[in-house]
């Protein structure tokens, strides 16, 4: 595995008090992919990351970035990895210039080779035209676009992303996703927490699905979904004080009892075969005067398997929560 896999970690405990960060977390990573750890606060994603990259020490476990052990080689694992972590940590007193150049010499760049490589990802990351503006003028998504340079100065062949898009507008987390996309395919192993169901989608080659420091799940994004072998069938009732009976008349239609929300009036609903069921849906709430206002059949999301797993839904920050999502819990 270690010849084709540049991140691996087996067996991993993190334990602070009574609080289990890690509870036994085995990963792998392969090179040239991107693996997404997907979980809500408090799953153990920071944890595992800040052990991979040499910040934090397990209780117990094996941990290998790039054939090098973590724990007994430090120094050489530091020299090979990028890392740009949840909050941003540029100086905001300096320009983004100076910023840039002084990671540099920190790698013991020559200082006319410092201000080169600096000129070079200002004009990557999209930031000449404010290379010599103190930080603090940035926007939070031109923050998180010096600090991704700034982690990848070095040029290394791993990098750790820590949520890297969190509190970022869409518009500009999908120019995120598209410099990732890039460092990707220019050869780097990439390790991206996200809290995004779409995020992890668009760029994870392979998902693993962290809760309460356990992994829940792995595999692709459609190994995950297909995996459930069902169809979603997705109602809103016209009134929503009918939510609970519409929601009744239904059980009969899934093993599994149907979501609801009946501020908004919608149910969703695990059939086996969803275009038999529809026509039953239709049967069942027209016998009891339900009325329908918008009906609809889709295949399952990673939304769904995160809520067959552990009975919670993924709610994405700019989502509106549906029922009790990820919530704000401690890391």
């Amino acid at each position: 595995m270690s010849n084709t896999h540049s991140i691996i970690a087996e067996e991993v405990y993190k334990h602070f008090g009574s609080v289990k960060a890690l509870d036994g977390v085995s990963i792998s990573g392969e090179t040239g992919k991107v693996l997404g750890l997907l979980g809500p606060n408090g799953a153990g994603k920071t944890t595992l990351v800040r052990i991979l990259a040499t910040l934090l020490k397990p209780d117990r476990g094996n941990v290998r970035v790039d054939g090098i052990d973590v724990l007994r080689h430090k120094q050489q694992v530091r020299e090979i990895i990028g890392l740009a972590g949840q909050y941003t940590a540029v100086d905001e007193i300096l320009t983004g210039r100076e910023n840039l150049v002084m990671v540099s010499r920190l790698y013991h760049l020559p200082r006319a080779q410092a201000r080169l490589r600096a000129a070079e990802l200002l004009r990557q990351f999209d930031l000449i035209d404010a290379a010599d503006r103190p930080v603090k003028t940035y926007s939070g998504g031109m923050r998180r676009r010096l600090d991704l340079a700034a982690s990848i100065v070095a040029r290394p062949n791993i990098l750790f992303l820590d949520e890297p898009t969190t509190g970022l507008d869409p518009r500009t987390r999908i120019a995120m996703w598209d410099t990732i996309r890039t460092l990707v395919s220019d050869g780097a192993t990439l390790l991206l927490t996200t809290q995004y169901l779409e995020e992890a989608d668009e760029l994870a080659d392979k998902i693993v699905v962290l809760d309460h420091g356990k992994v829940i799940a792995e595999g692709t994004s459609d190994e995950l979904k297909a995996n459930m072998a069902a169809d979603f069938i997705d109602i809103t009732v016209a009134n929503p004080e009918d939510t609970n009976k519409a929601s009744q008349l239904l059980q009969v239609l899934s093993s599994e009892s149907p979501h609801t929300d009946e501020r908004r009036g919608s149910i969703s609903i695990a059939v086996e075969s969803g275009a038999q069921s529809i026509a039953e849906v239709v049967r069942l709430l027209d016998g009891e005067a339900v009325s329908i206002a918008e009906l609809n059949l889709r295949r399952p999301s990673l939304n769904d398997v995160f809520l067959s797993i552990t009975g919670e839904e993924i709610v994405e920050e700019e989502a509106k929560p549906k029922r009790r999502g990820f919530g704000r819990r401690s890391a």
